[in-house]
């Protein structure tokens, strides 16, 4: 199997390359699986950069093996990346080799039939997963494993914290459009499950008929089909769910009335934002765009925290072995500092970290989830996304 795999450590900048794995108590590798976005084939302002998400996970690397100085703890960076033509099989295959190697904790920034297989692959042989990029909501329920621990928030999370602000401005009456793919539906039913837990209506709902790509039609033709397509609906707000970002840019400002937009595109819910620099944020994206040569984004930051979760815990336990370190990622004990002015830690019944979800449009964020007033027995974080009364999952 062809697999194109890099290893970087805290010898990178002096250009040495690290080793297999050592078995010093304190040298700890992390494996890291992901396929890069292939280059787009004509211009694309927004394309997804090639290292998207290994950034992230470098950054995390450094920062660890900086407190780690102290510690005596060293930290180092396995990567494979998959081509795009290489499917399950092959994500499986490069995890058992890391594993064979080693190494016990792989980060994942792959979807989530890959994620699933990776787990079931590994299981019993002390490796531990980190998710950083399926949201489906299914991981975290009748699909929830044990030795996966999910850091990119569900969609749950994400429409919740989107119905949330909602409520708050008092927008109650929403129209929901639902692109045509697998993952719009499923962003499209987070949503409706929201919208009752916030008593939210969705006064109208449609399929997205219009084919990919329409914001690139700037046509009139387009423009009249999309007002008939919004004309005589009564809401406060549309919600757009078009993960694959096909046409959801295409919907503001071409309906009949003037409505704001959200939900994937338009006001978006998220990890981290370009725009964020409070709670010592600001430091961190200086940081990251010094080493990488850009903007932070999402993935880059959930990578960054899958790895930051094991040195952090290492560094608290004041030990490198997984045997101690994987229990305590779900004890209530353990924090995790990450730019959002809480401490985040991970769910003990499904493996989710909480965390704030930011809200924000392309150049300004606008809030930050949960919002006042939403309260919950243990942790206001705990009102975002499936709680543990009305979980499905049975850690296995």
């Amino acid at each position: 199997m062809p697999v194109a795999a890099q290893e970087t450590s805290a010898q990178e900048s002096k250009g040495q390359g690290a080793a297999s794995p050592a078995a010093a108590p304190g040298d700890t590798h992390i494996g890291l699986i992901y396929r890069p976005q292939p280059a787009p084939s004509s211009y694309d302002a927004e394309a997804v950069p090639d290292d998207e998400g290994v950034a992230g996970a470098r950054m995390a690397v450094r920062d660890n093996n900086t407190t780690g100085r102290f510690t005596k703890q060293t930290y180092a960076l396995d990567e494979v990346a998959l081509t795009p033509e290489q499917g399950r099989d092959a994500a499986v295959a490069a995890a058992r080799d890391l594993a064979s190697r080693g190494i016990r904790y792989l980060v994942l920034a792959l979807p989530a039939a890959e994620v699933l297989a990776v787990a079931d692959a590994v299981k019993g042989e002390g490796v531990t997963v980190f998710n950083t990029a399926a949201p489906d909501d299914a991981l975290r329920g009748a699909e929830c494993r044990a030795n996966v621990f999910h850091v990119v928030p569900s969609r749950a999370m994400q429409t919740d914290a989107l119905a949330q602000f909602f409520t708050l401005m008092r927008w109650r009456k929403m129209f929901l459009i639902v692109g045509p793919n697998e993952a719009d539906g499923l962003y499209a039913d987070a949503f409706r499950k929201s919208a009752k837990k916030f008593s939210l209506k969705i006064n109208s709902e449609k399929p997205w008929t219009f084919g990919p790509l329409a914001r690139a039609r700037g046509d009139t033709p387009t423009r009249a089909e999309a007002m008939v397509f919004t004309r005589g609906l009564d809401y406060d707000l549309a919600v757009v769910a078009d993960e694959a970002n096909d046409w959801g840019d295409y919907v503001p400002f071409r309906t009949v009335d003037p409505r704001p937009v959200a939900g994937t595109q338009g006001l978006i819910a998220t990890t981290w934002h370009p725009t964020l620099e409070t709670w010592g944020a600001a430091q961190a994206q200086n940081r990251f765009r010094r080493q990488a040569g850009r903007l932070m984004r999402p993935l880059d930051y959930q990578a960054w925290a899958a790895v930051r979760t094991v040195g952090e815990a290492a560094t608290q336990k004041k030990t490198a072995d997984p045997a101690v370190l994987v229990p305590y990622f779900a004890d209530p004990a353990f924090g995790l500092p990450a730019y959002k002015g809480v401490s985040l830690s991970y769910r003990p019944w499904d493996h989710q970290l909480r965390q704030p979800i930011v809200v924000a449009q392309a150049k300004a964020m606008v809030t930050v989830a949960p919002e006042q007033g939403f309260i919950h027995q243990r942790t206001p974080l705990d009102t975002l996304g499936v709680d543990q009364p009305e979980t499905t999952c049975k850690l296995r």
